[in-house]
């Protein structure tokens, strides 16, 4: 075991979340039902950075892969909600589109991981350019909406190239809460994922002081590494 995972081994948090999570303005329709069985045992140690490792080593083999679903991005008293597709090209290029179908309104972001730069497409004035795509969008919309990290936290792992302040874990070493580059970012709900492979979120929430990006996850597709 490499000194990393001997570190998370030692200092990782295990929360066991009991009972059921109250529904949402987002939620995909009605409050789920609460399981009798019993929990399984909370992996500790050796256990949980083996199942951590799982995770991380599955989140990085794929360059591209997507999902659609619902956001809802609020800003202090700038606020927006919709659908959303993520689509990750390959390791460098992404590209963020959200619709509101009451309003009819509707951007899409092309963005780059690596020189951080973006194009938003779809608002009034034409295409706009920036250095920055997540200054691009605040600039453009109000909100702060962490695209450099979200692309990793949506699939429940940290961001790579930033030190993590806090991971909290469930019985079954998926993440409850982490805590990286000023964000709080809570896994609400998970679903399974492919045969054999880890489970997937359907709902989280970012926040950092009065920004929030809250997204339920609905359909992911994964092309093969």
């Amino acid at each position: 075991m490499n000194e990393r995972m001997r570190r998370l081994a030692r200092s990782a948090r295990v929360a066991v979340a009991m009972g059921a999570i109250a529904c949402s303005a987002l939620s995909l329709g009605g409050c789920a039902s609460v399981s009798t069985r019993a929990e399984p045992p909370a992996l500790t140690g050796d256990a949980l950075a083996e199942r951590v490792s799982a995770r991380e080593a599955w989140v990085s083999q794929f360059e591209t892969w997507s999902f659609s679903g619902r956001a809802a991005v609020r800003k202090g008293r700038q606020g927006g909600s919709g659908r959303i597709e993520w689509t990750q090209h390959d390791a460098r290029r992404y590209s963020v589109s959200l619709s509101a179908p009451v309003t009819r309104q509707s951007w899409r972001l092309d963005g780059d991981l690596h020189s951080e730069s973006g194009r938003l497409e779809g608002l009034d004035g034409g295409p706009r350019e920036g250095e920055f795509a997540e200054d691009l969008l605040r600039d453009a919309t109000g909100w702060d909406v962490p695209l450099q990290q979200l692309g990793r936290w949506v699939r429940g792992a940290p961001a790579p190239e930033l030190p993590v302040d806090s991971v909290d874990y469930d019985a079954e070493g998926r993440p409850v809460r982490l805590r990286q580059a000023g964000w709080t970012v809570r896994y609400l709900a998970w679903r399974a994922g492919p045969t054999g492979q880890p489970d997937l979120p359907a709902e989280i929430e970012a926040e950092s002081g009065d920004a929030r990006v809250r997204l339920i996850l609905e359909n992911w597709t994964f092309a093969s590494p």
